[in-house]
């Protein structure tokens, strides 16, 4: 008799904090390692790496699939659709608290070199609407002039 193969527990672990956040009222985030396979605005890339908000009121049409997590997002009033592969999630967690869970990312061998070609962006830079912090409007720097950085803290 054939063994079937394990099913990863990571598709469900994600669904069901995404689920946990949007049933207690807070804004689910997506911590993404950027690699050769993931669709997203390479513009908002930092060291390889981006968070996107996928709330319900920042995304369209998300599919959170055990392959891969789908959806579509206003980026500077244009809609871009957005392919982020299980093995980049490197976690979720409730923007207003910090709680979620962070993943092992399996590196991909030729992100480097791929990433550029791979990832979906136009020439111009935008604002964000699915990664930019909602406290901090768009059109106004933090003290200091600079733009706010999420972290997972663990």
């Amino acid at each position: 008799m054939a063994q079937t193969p394990e099913i990863p527990t990571k598709p469900y672990l994600i669904r069901a904090l995404y689920e946990w956040c949007v049933d207690s009222g807070h804004t689910p985030y997506l911590a993404v390692t950027v690699n050769a396979h993931t669709r997203v605005p390479r513009e908002f890339v930092k060291n390889g790496e981006i968070v996107l908000n996928i709330g319900a009121a920042a995304v369209h049409k998300l599919s959170m699939g055990n392959d891969a997590i789908e959806f579509a997002a206003r980026f500077n009033g244009v809609s871009r659709d957005i392919w982020v592969p299980m093995d980049a999630v490197a976690g979720i967690y409730a923007r207003e608290t910090g709680q979620g869970m962070a993943f092992e990312v399996i590196p991909d061998k030729d992100a480097k070199a791929s990433a550029a070609q791979a990832i979906d962006a136009p020439a111009t830079k935008t604002e964000d609407t699915a990664s930019e912090p909602e406290d901090t409007p768009p059109s106004q720097p933090t003290p200091g002039g600079k733009r706010p950085k999420l972290q997972i803290v663990k």
